[in-house]
């Protein structure tokens, strides 16, 4: 089924073709190539379906009128955006203004060009999953052409990225790394509509109130306890061997906007390696020349 899969080979043709545009191929672009040749069924094997965490929401079962107009849908009407969301992530968002309300997110993705990227959010990868929001993703040089009081929206991926909390179930571990290395510096403006429950906290029947605007974790000890540990025990991963294999990419690591954002409400949580906020990078040399 389409939402158990990892990403494919479409997809992520794209995103490696982006990468290595302009420069000569390697021989590491070259393995990375024929890795993701294989068929996209290989990859359906190996990302593990996870369940979503709200009930199904109230009403009635689908009368046979309504399964019928489906089964015509389907045949007749054509599926376009939503096929092209063919890149698959896993991450955690910690809501902005209630940082203690942190949720899993599974994200279905386009790369519409190099530097934009269109996201769904559900909270798992079955049949079942509720779509819970969006996310845009966006380069450092896009995000440095925005107006500053629309930076405030935009979260930084790398510490996302470098913590190895942000996974692409499903996919070989180079792929997985070029995957990440050329999301790095890059922002996500998301909006969650519905919580459907996380770590033991009833969800939501129905999406109620206002959206919520997400943020990402840029210390280790913001998520809350289990949070990590659960979801890699559902999608069959490491988080901790997908963070020191991605210790290479600490070197490509900017300074980045609004990884401070959330400094306050987690006093005891611990610096990323590579994690830096702009503001105190840019404060730091003013300091030393005093």
């Amino acid at each position: 089924m389409r939402s158990e899969r990892g990403l494919s080979e479409r997809g992520l043709n794209h995103w490696l073709h982006s990468t290595n545009r302009g420069s000569p191929m390697s021989r590491h672009a070259i393995h990375l190539r024929l890795v993701i040749s294989l068929p996209v069924a290989v990859c359906s094997l190996l990302a593990v379906a996870t369940a979503a965490l709200a009930e199904a929401p109230p009403g009635d079962d689908k009368s046979l009128k309504t399964r019928a107009l489906e089964m015509g849908a389907k045949l007749l009407q054509g599926n376009a955006p939503p096929a092209r969301m063919d890149i698959y992530l896993v991450g955690f968002h910690p809501m902005k203004d209630h940082p203690d309300q942190q949720m899993e997110a599974h994200h279905y993705c386009q790369q519409v060009n190099q530097d934009f990227a269109q996201c769904v959010l559900f909270d798992g990868n079955g049949s079942d999953a509720k779509l819970t929001g969006i996310e845009y993703i966006i380069s450092e040089k896009l995000f440095d052409s925005l107006p500053e009081d629309e930076r405030d929206y935009w979260h930084p991926h790398n510490g996302e990225i470098l913590s190895g909390q942000l996974v692409a179930p499903g996919i070989p571990g180079p792929a997985e790394h070029a995957l990440m290395k050329d999301k790095m510096n890059s922002y996500g403006k998301t909006w969650h509509v519905w919580h459907t429950g996380a770590m033991g906290e009833p969800g939501a029947a129905l999406p109620l109130g206002p959206p919520m605007l997400a943020w990402s974790f840029n210390r280790d000890g913001e998520a809350k306890p289990g949070l990590v540990e659960r979801r890699d025990e559902q999608v069959g991963i490491d988080t901790a061997e997908k963070r020191r294999e991605r210790t290479d990419l600490q070197s490509l690591a900017k300074p980045q906007a609004g990884v401070d954002a959330l400094r306050s409400a987690f006093p005891d949580a611990t610096p990323i390696p590579g994690v830096v906020d702009r503001n105190t990078a840019a404060a730091a040399p003013a300091a030393g020349s005093r």
